[in-house]
């Protein structure tokens, strides 16, 4: 008898954005094939997805009705992945950084003790959200219906802007160099603004993201 666990918190994910943009089938077996393989297992799911479904045309915050219209292949993929979950929440989130992994927090945190400048795009803007604020707010997501939810860190700012608090909390000296998007030459394309909010009333509130930087700090230190 195989087993079936009472919930799925699915946050596999192919997340590499530019890597996407040439490699689609494996973007989409992992993205797609890999949620439609969770779903069979016939329990509810959290499914984790991104701000990337949005194009960023929009100049004010996007909310749960708004139509997605990715601009890049990870978009797509992860798009594709919530239509996959029938009985579940599919929750949006952004600019995620916490105390491990790959993140940019820890990124810019690794620049700063190899050089005094760094460059960082400021022509896109966000909502940098702290993985211990969304799980706490994700425990009180599966109190709630099933359907899109969006979940982000209160307030919003630009990479540069982010960098630019990330070493000021950090007492790092450090100067930031706001550029262009397009300096990068990236692959995929990124929404100049996705900035989540919901529309739901009894959706989980998160701190505002400088609490989120401090507290990922505390625990980096």
């Amino acid at each position: 008898m195989g087993y079936t666990p009472a919930l799925v918190l699915h946050a596999a994910a192919w997340t590499d954005v530019d890597g996407a943009e040439n490699h689609r089938a494996q973007a989409e077996l992992v993205n797609v094939q890999g949620t439609r393989n969770v779903v069979a297992l016939g329990a509810p799911v959290v499914y984790f997805s991104t701000d990337y479904v949005f194009d960023g045309a929009k100049l004010e915050p996007y909310v749960e009705s708004d139509q997605p219209r990715p601009l890049s292949v990870y978009g797509e993929t992860k798009l594709a992945g919530e239509r996959e979950v029938r009985d579940g929440w599919i929750l949006r989130s952004s600019w995620l950084f916490g105390w491990t992994g790959r993140n940019f927090v820890r990124t810019m945190l690794a620049l700063a003790e190899e050089q005094n400048e760094v460059h960082v795009v400021d022509d896109q803007r966000g909502c940098p959200t702290y993985v211990g604020h969304l799980a706490e707010a994700t425990r009180e997501l599966v109190g709630l219906p099933y359907g899109v939810w969006h979940l982000a860190a209160d307030g919003e700012c630009t990479w540069a802007e982010f960098a630019e608090a990330i070493f000021e909390e950090a007492r790092i000296e450090c100067r930031v160099v706001p550029i262009a998007s397009a300096m990068l030459g990236r692959p995929a394309l990124r929404p100049a603004y996705s900035v989540l909010r919901s529309e739901r009333p009894e959706a989980p509130r998160l701190p505002h993201w400088r609490e989120g930087l401090r507290a990922c700090l505390d625990r980096l230190v």
